[in-house]
């Protein structure tokens, strides 16, 4: 198993470098299930904001990069049943996707909630305001 940098992955999945994404391309396409490649985490969250900030790249279209990283069997994503529960309450919700994984990731930690100064991520993300 190798592990993948988030700048790996968004030249793979946006294609905007002709050198870069060329190469990112050849060493996505050549895993298996073997010897898959690994993606942490952070960077599932570095995407979604680079796709989202960099990219204006709509929830749609980040859903569906998402859940074809999940599901593709040649990669290993950290925590795969969190990021999945956190991309249900994301797409069901006006929420951040990185306050979506925060929350689900303290709850599978088993924390009774978690406490937020963001209104926001309180209203929409299942996190408490700390007041």
């Amino acid at each position: 198993m190798i592990g993948l940098d988030t700048n790996v992955l968004v030249r793979y999945v946006v294609q905007d470098d002709p050198k870069q994404s060329a190469k990112a391309s050849v060493l996505i396409e050549s895993l298996t299930v073997a010897s898959p490649g690994f993606i942490a985490l952070v960077s599932i969250v570095e995407l979604v904001w680079v796709l989202q900030s960099c990219y204006e790249s709509d929830k749609s279209e980040i859903i569906t990069v998402l859940e074809t990283l999940l599901r593709t069997r040649e990669l290993t994503v950290e925590n795969p049943e969190t990021v999945w529960q956190a991309l249900r309450n994301y797409s069901q919700a006006n929420a951040d996707f990185a306050d979506c994984l925060i929350e689900r990731s303290a709850n599978a930690a088993g924390c009774k909630y978690i406490l937020t100064f963001d209104s926001k991520a309180a209203k929409t993300a299942g996190m408490r305001p700390l007041t």
